[in-house]
């Protein structure tokens, strides 16, 4: 009995190390792996993009890191003049499941045997890219509801390093 619990639970322990904390906010390692990346259109004007797991998260994030670009260039404020989301397609890659079933006759006899088969997908399946295009300010804030206080962003969406306000 103790052999057939070992192989269950070595499943569930690998099965709950994958399911770990919230996703880190960091800088993009390269094209396709999760985190922001972001171009100077202009000199207050910037194109970025957060690849995340989640809808929620690459918003935030994306929102973080306008933020943090602002207050980079000596800005207090932001206004975002685009912005669109990219949901990658499920079925495309990532998990998936599938079930044989197959038969068979010979000289002992004959047989019928089902399999089911479960993918837990590469690690690239990023599911969402948010991409934000923003125009940057420095004094009294516009009023609109896409213009945003750098400062306040970064202190609700949790930025590493606010600076001075």
């Amino acid at each position: 009995m103790l052999k057939s619990i070992a192989p269950a639970t070595l499943v569930f322990l690998l099965l709950t190390a994958c399911a770990s904390g919230p996703e880190p906010y960091r800088a993009a390692k390269d094209d396709r792996a999760n985190g922001y990346s972001s171009i100077a259109i202009e000199s207050n004007r910037h194109r970025i993009s957060y690849r995340a797991e989640d809808i929620v998260t690459a918003q935030n994030y994306a929102l973080l890191r306008a933020a943090e670009i602002t207050r980079e260039h000596g800005d207090d404020w932001f206004r975002v003049v685009n912005a669109y989301t990219q949901q990658a397609d499920p079925y495309r890659s990532g998990g998936n499941t599938s079930v044989s079933v197959g038969g068979s006759t010979g000289s002992y006899g004959s047989g019928i045997g089902i399999g089911l088969g479960i993918g837990l997908g590469g690690g690239d399946n990023n599911d969402t890219i948010h991409v934000l295009e923003i125009l940057t300010g420095s004094g009294e804030r516009p009023v609109g509801e896409e213009v945003y206080d750098a400062y306040s962003v970064m202190s609700s969406l949790g930025g590493a390093a606010l600076g001075p306000h």
